[in-house]
């Protein structure tokens, strides 16, 4: 099997009650910060049955202010805990120079050199600290920076190469940016992203739906994937192999057997290209 779940609060109990056939869980790390009660005990139940993948949100890989050593310290504890297949976060920033303030999302840093050696410092930080390689996904972005000059493949080819880690790379996300930039064939230039990659850089792959409100793409995973991102992920399987994948669904959440129809289809394409 190829595609793992989302596994989101509406689903906790109905999926280990009946406990259907997946590769892999993912949840995002946050939720389960706490060392005791009820949450940890639900995660080490499924952990029983499923590998876990621990996804973040909250580290800030690229915010110039550095990390919250605290947060780290957190995410420590919980792999040491859960001993999951994959970590991983995004390449945003989140904090300011004062170390109390959020953003509480995941804002888009510039591709130039100072974001990527900050980019490097803090996976290189994450990464000792927790003793494994980590995956750093690229980001749905709403605007674009004056001194950006790295083209965003190149800028997580820099990244893998320099640290060591794998790119979670989010195939709505890049679906959502051409369309936003006004690429004529959204496909093609998404398809071209892909092929841009460094052969056995990437780790994993996301699949999501996307929602249009005025014109913009909006990355709110609150729908089935879509056909154009349906066709870039059989074409990123040919280029790139038998990379596992997940299916988010965030927003809206189905019910549970709408989550594995499409985790379903994205195996059956997984076959049909030969990449499982």
């Amino acid at each position: 099997m190829h595609c793992g779940i989302g596994w989101r609060h509406p689903h906790y109990q109905s999926l280990l009650a009946g406990r259907p056939a997946l590769p892999f869980l993912e949840v995002h790390s946050e939720n389960f910060f706490a060392s005791g009660g009820a949450l940890p005990a639900l995660l080490q139940a499924a952990r029983s049955h499923y590998p876990i993948s621990l996804h973040g949100v909250g580290l800030g890989l690229g915010s110039a202010a550095g990390l919250d050593a605290a947060h780290l310290e957190r995410l420590a504890a919980l792999v040491e805990r859960t001993e999951p297949v994959r970590v991983s976060d995004h390449a945003c920033f989140a904090r300011s120079t004062d170390p109390n303030r959020h953003g509480l999302d995941l804002l888009p840093i510039a591709f130039d050199d100072a974001s990527l050696h900050t980019l490097q410092r803090h996976v290189d930080q994450v990464q000792q600290r927790l003793g494994r390689p980590i995956l750093v996904e690229n980001l749905s972005a709403y605007l674009a920076w004056d001194t950006d000059h790295i083209a965003e493949p190149e800028f997580f080819n820099a990244l893998t190469r320099s640290t060591g880690c794998a790119v979670l790379l989010d195939l709505n996300n890049l679906v959502v940016n051409a369309k936003n930039r006004g690429d004529a064939d959204p496909l093609s230039a998404c398809q071209a992203w892909v092929d841009a990659l460094r052969p056995g850089s990437v780790g994993q792959l996301h699949l999501a739906g996307h929602a249009t409100v005025g014109g913009l793409s909006i990355d709110d995973h609150g729908s089935s994937v879509s056909d154009t991102v349906w066709a870039l992920h059989r074409h990123t399987l040919a280029r790139l192999g038998p990379v596992p994948a997940l299916i988010e669904w965030d927003t809206d959440v189905p019910e549970l057997d709408v989550l594995l129809s499409q985790a379903a289809f994205a195996d059956a394409q997984a076959c049909a290209v030969g990449a499982t």
